[in-house]
């Protein structure tokens, strides 16, 4: 495990008695600091089984990062500040809504941002169970409600994503004086078809990928998100950098679907755009040239390949974690409040730190009658200037001479720092090299499934005297299984608020509401999930 430490001089000095002191996020790290720490954890820590295949395979990088701070009482040295991975996760699938289990054993959604975040729930639990069972150290302490937990003052969590995430972050107005975010295209309005217009183009399968310059092809494309915008120089692709900065208010002319000017008077000629598609039932794209064709601001579910998906988009689980926390309905029975991010980094790529701030934050400012210790965060964003070493854009600029096509990686990697089985490499959600026949196996599946989530929570409850469970737990019939009891109350409460707001989220009940009431968990029933 990768510790970074630095010193930070104490601030005071000389001032008289000194108060307790928190250093912000811009003295206590910087964007490189936390993107360098998450590459080289994930060279050094995480073993090639899952990793793409050189010059064939690229991947996404997501983390997440404990940062904590030291003081000297003396007042007279400097303050201490260690930085530590605590989870990681890559990958680019999710399957589809014909392969989703009754059974919570399969991962729906791998992308590399919610593998690091289940990873992170992980963690939590190992962490909960070493306060409350061992009595050991641990990122928690015991809250002033009795039976409850909080985090400890001295810590924040910092999220990583190698890339801008999939969805209302990743429609990114386009300039007229930048490079477009993929080679020249034309459209055939009456057709509805994106028809390439340069002889060296290749097809993208994936909805992560942007256009090849490799191989002759003349078919149907579709733009899709996470296409870096590239210039050829010398024969190498190089990614687009938007520059790197703290979030501020967003422009209008951004929150504008038909937005032509970009702020400080630079024309917007196009957006960068995302292959998530709007909720059903609710309002569409308008499909229109240029920067008109996305409607921004709206609730996005993840593309499928033939079969949709149920998964709602990265952006859209980043902007619900930032109001509902990263702790999940099981693990909120025993805290006072949740476990907000700090800040969240991005990797080199297409950004724009408006349609971040808009996707994260700014879509639910109004959401209003949250439960106590609930509110929308003003989370930090900021962008780093390094590029993740296997992401596609990386990946391509390597191979420039070489024809082969450029793929996703088809496995995802969960890592989280716990002692036993930190490493978990999946694919199409279940551990990579399963069988048809080794699907049936209820001892081989992911860590981090919804099941094996549950089997934690249940081995922390059977660890802890019922005497000192929670009160949210302690109702009467909770545990005997004479009827269910609702583990997301406050989940519940806050996704109606929402929708109030008109975000409808997709619910996918039917499929994994009730996985936990067979004979194997019979403690607690689950009675809803959200996509």
């Amino acid at each position: 495990m990768r510790v970074f430490v630095t010193s930070l001089p104490q601030p005071g000095v000389g001032l008289g008695a000194c108060a307790p002191w928190r250093a912000s996020s811009k003295t206590m790290w910087t964007a490189d600091e936390i993107a360098q720490l998450c590459y080289k954890h994930y060279e050094t820590q995480l073993s090639k089984q899952g990793k793409p295949e050189p010059n064939r395979e690229w991947t996404l990088l997501a983390a997440v990062v404990k940062v904590q701070s030291t003081t000297n009482q003396a007042c007279n040295k400097s303050v201490q500040v260690t930085k530590e991975v605590v989870s990681m996760g890559t990958g680019t699938k999710c399957i589809g809504l014909s392969k989703m289990r009754k059974t919570g054993d399969v991962l729906n959604d791998s992308h590399a941002e919610i593998i690091a975040r289940r990873s992170f729930q992980r963690y939590l639990l190992h962490q909960l169970y070493l306060a409350a069972v061992l009595k050991e150290n641990s990122v928690f302490v015991p809250g002033i409600e009795e039976r409850l937990w909080k985090l400890r003052p001295d810590l924040s969590f910092v999220f990583f994503s190698s890339h801008t995430p999939c969805g209302d972050a990743s429609i990114i107005p386009m300039l007229e004086f930048e490079d477009q975010p993929c080679c020249p295209i034309s459209r055939d309005w009456a057709n509805n078809q994106l028809i390439e217009t340069s002889d060296n183009l290749k097809v993208p399968e994936d909805k992560r990928k942007c256009e090849d310059l490799d191989s002759l092809v003349n078919k149907k494309i579709r733009l899709e998100p996470r296409s870096p915008a590239r210039e050829l120089a010398n024969g190498t692709a190089h990614c687009q950098n938007l520059g790197a900065q703290e979030f501020g208010p967003v422009p209008q002319s951004i929150i504008n679907s038909d937005t032509r000017m970009a702020p400080g008077g630079a024309k917007v000629v196009d957006v960068h755009r995302t292959g998530a598609k709007c909720v059903p039932g609710e309002a569409g794209d308008s499909g229109k040239p240029g920067a008109a064709y996305h409607q921004v601001g709206l609730l996005r579910v993840k593309p499928g390949r033939g079969d949709r998906t149920c998964s709602m988009s990265c952006s859209d689980k980043l902007a619900r974690w930032n109001v509902l926390g990263c702790q999940g309905a099981l693990l909120m029975h025993f805290l006072e409040e949740p476990i907000y991010l700090s800040a969240v980094v991005i990797g080199k790529c297409p950004y724009s730190q408006e349609a971040m701030q808009r996707a994260l934050i700014g879509r639910c400012q109004n959401v209003s009658a949250l439960p106590k210790g609930f509110g929308v965060q003003q989370i930090k964003i900021q962008q780093s200037d390094l590029l993740f070493e296997q992401s596609r854009c990386a990946v391509q600029a390597k191979r420039v001479n070489n024809s082969a096509r450029l793929v996703p990686c088809g496995a995802a990697i969960s890592w989280s720092a716990v002692p036993e089985q930190p490493l978990d490499v999946t694919a199409n959600g279940f551990p990579q090299g399963m069988t048809k026949k080794g699907i049936r196996n209820l001892q081989i599946r992911s860590r981090i499934s919804k099941v094996e989530l549950f089997r934690s929570f249940q081995n922390l409850l059977n660890s802890i005297s019922e005497d000192r469970w929670p009160d949210s737990l302690r109702k009467p019939g909770a545990h005997s299984g004479s009827r269910p009891l609702d583990l997301g109350s406050e989940t519940h409460q806050i996704i109606t608020s929402l929708s109030e707001k008109g975000f409808q989220w997709i619910l996918v009940a039917s499929i994994s509401s009730h996985f936990i009431s067979s004979p194997s968990f019979p403690v607690l029933n689950i009675n809803f999930s959200y996509g």
